[in-house]
């Protein structure tokens, strides 16, 4: 791992354009960031050095859908606590919550499994995928996501997701207790 934290994006050599983009959109909307490149973290187990690097705690990111598979959820919640599927059912007042399926995933966010970002609203033009944010990552000063890809890791303010980030992606956001 590169120990190094960044303030600027990567010069894009053997970076995926989906990770450029994501600079791109930050610098547009002059939303400042913390870098780290590191190996592929496939867990929110994997992300603690990236997480004490950084001085934050990574969010988990769950895709989740109703049974029909005609409502998709973007879940953010603090990575150590544990998801209870009738927790999050009830508040949201939909019937069976179940993960979603990689091919939705792919399609609407533009994200693999793994890899699973807010970031990956600025994708979602049509606004298929509805932002669930856990009150303790809304009320938190940073955020943690990755760049599309599970091969670094941003630190950005929780508020400039919230009102730069979230209103030029056309999402809006609903906060619940899990």
């Amino acid at each position: 791992m590169d120990d190094t934290v960044y303030t600027t994006r990567p010069d894009g050599q053997g970076r995926l354009e989906k990770e450029m983009a994501v600079y791109d959109v930050l610098e547009k909307l002059e939303i400042p960031y913390m870098r780290l490149d590191h190996e592929v973290t496939p867990s929110i187990e994997a992300c603690h050095d990236v997480d004490s690097r950084l001085g934050i705690e990574i969010c988990k990111n769950l895709f989740l859908c109703n049974s029909q598979k005609t409502q998709f959820y973007l879940l953010l919640m603090p990575g150590m606590k544990k998801f209870k599927t009738k927790d999050l059912s009830s508040q949201l007042q939909v019937a069976r919550l179940s993960f979603a399926n990689e091919i939705y995933m792919e399609e609407f966010l533009n994200i693999t499994p793994g890899s699973v970002s807010i970031m990956g609203l600025m994708n979602d033009r049509d606004q298929r995928v509805r932002l669930v944010i856990d009150r303790e990552v809304a009320e938190s000063e940073y955020m943690g996501c990755h760049p599309c890809i599970n091969t670094s890791s941003l630190k950005v303010k929780t508020k400039d997701i919230l009102e730069k980030f979230l209103p030029f992606t056309g999402h809006d956001y609903t906060v619940v207790e899990l």
